[in-house]
């Protein structure tokens, strides 16, 4: 069942997602948080990777998620079901599009999109900074609490590596490589040394 299980949600995913990858994040962690198979924190970390590593981001995420619940098995399901929408529609509709391009309920239709495609990329990040920057475990009940369960450290390279990369237009996987190195030092072997 659980194969069936993660077939249906990914192929439902990538049937309602559009915008790419980065707007599916929201849909990702609502479906596979509700059905208990990630935590927030795990998602996070899943995202991590999958932005890490070659290849597209939706087929990375579904295949760490099934690979996750269902091995080999389940990591074939997800990819399959998560690429299986768009290839149906680019296959049904890739030759009658360029007959409909210039179509103003077409063209409305694209324009009305774009403004949800970049409102599910900023939730996306939204869920990536409040998940990676609050401390595990810590409830938030107003704003003060949240700015007191902050991660400073993480705030700090968040902010030099955006910093770098819009000043010096560092190379995206470059600066990957770097706040994984400083991500060793700051919260691998500095933690090891003072704590003994």
């Amino acid at each position: 069942m659980i194969y069936l299980e993660l077939f249906i949600t990914f192929f439902k995913i990538g049937l309602f997602t559009i915008g790419g990858g980065y707007a599916m994040i929201p849909l990702i962690q609502q479906e596979v948080v509700a059905h208990g198979w990630l935590t927030l924190l795990e998602l996070t970390d899943f995202i991590a990777v999958a932005e890490s590593t070659p290849g597209p981001f939706a087929v990375n995420i579904a295949t760490f998620v099934g690979m996750e619940m269902g091995g080999l098995a389940g990591a074939l399901m997800t990819t399959i079901a998560v690429v299986l929408p768009s290839f149906i529609i680019i296959l049904f509709i890739a030759k009658a599009f360029t007959n409909f391009q210039q179509n103003k309920w077409v063209q409305g239709a694209l324009y009305g999109m774009r403004p949800v495609v970049i409102g599910l990329i900023a939730a996306a990040v939204w869920l990536l900074m409040v998940s990676g920057f609050i401390i595990k475990g810590a409830e938030i009940h107003a704003v003060s609490d949240f700015f007191a369960s902050l991660h400073y450290l993480e705030i700090i390279i968040f902010m030099i590596g955006s910093f770098v990369y819009f000043r010096f237009r560092l190379h995206p996987i470059k600066l990957i490589l770097i706040s994984a190195a400083l991500g060793m030092v700051f919260f691998g072997v500095l933690p090891m040394l003072f704590n003994g």
